[in-house]
This record gives C-alpha cells, sequence and structure tokens, in this order.
C-alpha cells in the first residue's frame, strides 16, 4: 500500500504543463526506476539523465543510461556502451516503447561514448502535438573530438532517422551520412537538426565536410571533402 501511494506520488510530482519537458531529479528518478523496474526492463547501466513530458501520446519518459568502465586520472569517466529507452506511462506502469543502444570501437581507438545532451532536445517541433525526440550522442578518439564519431538521431513517429558523421584530424578522414527519411521530414524538423549541426562546428565539437549545407539541399545521403 505505501508503495503504491509512493508511486501515485511521483507521477502526481512530475506532471507538467502538456508539451513541456523537464529533468527529473534523482530521488524521482530512484523512486521510478526501481530494482523492479530495472529487472524488467534490463537496465544495467547507470542512469544519467531522464526526461519527462507529456503530449498527445500520453506521458513519456525518456532514460539516458551509460555504462562507466573507468575512471581516468584527471577524473574523467570512460563508457564503452550506452543505452537509451523511451517508456510511456500505461495502465499498469511504465511500457517501453523504443531503445537505442551504441558502443565505442576499438578498432578506431575510441575510448568513450556517452550522450552530448547540450544538443539533445525534445520538443514539439512540427507543432503536430506530439513531441519530437532528438537524441545526440558521440566517442572521442586518440584525439579527443578530432577523431570522435557522432551520431544525431530522431525519432519520429516511431522511425529513427540518423545522421552519423565522422570526424577527423585531415581532409579525407571526415565524411557525413544522411539516411533516406530525413529529406521527407517537416522542414522545420530539417531545419533545427541543421542548427544544431551548426552548433557543434561552433563549440569545436564538429567539423563537417566543406559545403556541407549545400549537399543536404541537394539531399545527398554521403558526403566527405571530395564530394
Amino acid at each position: 500500500m505505501k508503495f503504491i501511494f509512493c508511486t501515485l506520488t511521483f507521477f502526481i510530482s512530475v506532471s507538467h504543463v502538456y508539451g513541456q519537458t523537464l529533468f527529473l531529479t534523482k530521488p524521482e528518478i530512484q523512486e521510478i526506476f526501481n530494482d523492479s523496474v530495472r529487472s524488467k526492463f534490463d537496465i544495467d547501466y547507470s542512469i544519467f539523465r531522464v526526461y519527462s513530458y507529456n503530449d498527445e501520446t500520453g506521458k513519456s519518459f525518456v532514460a539516458l543510461t551509460e555504462k562507466i568502465d573507468s575512471i581516468t586520472n584527471a577524473k574523467d569517466t570512460l563508457h564503452h556502451k550506452i543505452k537509451a529507452i523511451n517508456f510511456i506511462k500505461g495502465p499498469n506502469g511504465l511500457e517501453k516503447q523504443w531503445e537505442i543502444n551504441d558502443f565505442i570501437l576499438k578498432e578506431k581507438d575510441e575510448s568513450s561514448i556517452w550522450f552530448w545532451t547540450k544538443y539533445c532536445d525534445f520538443k514539439d517541433i512540427d507543432e503536430d502535438g506530439i513531441i519530437d525526440q532528438i537524441l545526440v550522442f558521440g566517442t572521442s578518439g586518440l584525439n579527443g573530438y578530432d577523431e570522435g564519431r557522432i551520431k544525431i538521431l530522431l525519432v519520429y513517429k516511431g522511425q529513427k532517422i540518423v545522421i552519423r558523421h565522422q570526424n577527423g584530424v585531415l581532409d579525407f578522414e571526415r565524411n557525413t551520412q544522411v539516411d533516406q527519411a530525413f529529406y521527407s521530414l517537416n522542414l522545420s524538423l530539417q531545419n533545427r537538426i541543421k542548427e544544431i549541426m551548426q552548433k557543434m562546428i561552433e563549440n569545436n565539437h564538429a567539423i563537417f565536410p566543406y559545403g556541407w549545407q549545400d549537399a543536404m539541399k541537394k539531399q545527398k545521403l554521403k558526403f566527405d571533402e571530395k564530394h
């Protein structure tokens, strides 16, 4: 009875304005993602952040989890695997909607992978009453960001649409791949993702191939410094 009361209290406490996205506090995360829930949904990694919002589909939670593999002398935490899980509140508790997994590529000398929450976005960008979920994550290589990979992932109406990018110190090492479905999206969504890409450049987190804006206007699926 006490557990039921706490759970109901939790759901009431995190209710908020329709369409607005919030971060859950640590106590809220611990309460809703208890040992039973973590076991049921195979949540093995540390929960880094949980986004919560309401839209026409109901109340949703997006949990970002990262596997802690080691901590450097500089106290940087290294992650070899990550997982994001989207839940919706159903009549019998949480129901999983989708899951995303990724990991470092040791053959590329990558040391860590993590969610870049500075660029993650949960808003109703195309104003259709449903929150558009943009997740951004990437890796670090021998030269940090300069040799890492980046993925910009949009979950739109149940479809996962991805832009994949390989950074590189040398021109020929850099290339970008765009899923065909990206170019079928509402222009507001395309433009929002391009804004994120531009912000990455300004923050020295990405070096996209020269002329990438024109390449995307021409709806190219892959482009590098030569094309």
